[in-house]
């Protein structure tokens, strides 16, 4: 696993951002909008619209591992 979080941008609603992720959640989140059949882009904007006063990066790896919980519960 990778210690230090890799910078990647994206682009919500219109605008660029950066987001910092450990290269294993870059991974997984790239394989759940792949699966989804959603640009990456696309479901990151879905977690940032409804993420409240959490920070992005800590709203993806949530949603990440929320998603990881989910598949090893079925």
């Amino acid at each position: 696993m990778s210690a230090r979080p890799v910078k990647h941008s994206l682009t919500l609603r219109g605008h660029r951002t950066s987001v910092s992720l450990e290269a294993d959640f870059w991974r997984a989140f790239r394989a759940i909008a792949a699966r989804d059949g959603v640009a990456l882009n696309v479901l990151a904007a879905r977690i940032d619209a409804t993420r409240g006063d959490v920070g992005l990066a800590s709203a993806i790896r949530v949603f990440v591992l929320q998603d990881a919980l989910r598949r090893a519960a079925d």
